[in-house]
This record gives structure tokens, sequence and C-alpha cells, in this order.
């Protein structure tokens, strides 16, 4: 699994980081979205994809 993201779009709501926070985090300064994990491991995927679905700006991508 890949993770890449468009951070030009991140409205900074923060439901990655509540559905994955091992692969998202946000910055201090304007909420958004850090990825942690490019390439995180496979027991993490329904989480990551959990976190692209529920993203309101569709910033995160992931390719299997």
């Amino acid at each position: 699994m890949k993770i890449s993201l468009d951070v030009d779009k991140c409205c900074g709501a923060g439901q990655c980081v509540l559905a994955a926070p091992d692969v998202f985090d946000q910055r201090d300064e304007d909420g958004i979205v850090v990825l942690l994990d490019e390439n995180p491991p496979a027991e993490q995927l329904g989480q990551v994809r959990e976190a692209a679905a529920v993203c309101p700006a569709a910033v995160i991508e992931v390719q299997e």
C-alpha cells in the first residue's frame, strides 16, 4: 500500500487523524494533514481506507 496526499486541497477537518492516527497527523499552525507513514503495514489498510473515505476534501489517495 502506498499513500499520497493533495495537501493543497486539505481543509484541516482532522477526520483522517481520528481514523488512522498512526498514519496521519496535522500541522499545529493550520491543521493541514501530515503523512507520518507513506507505506504503512497491511494491517492498517482498513484504517487508511476509512480515513480516505471520510476526508471531506478527498485529499487522500490509497494505492494497493
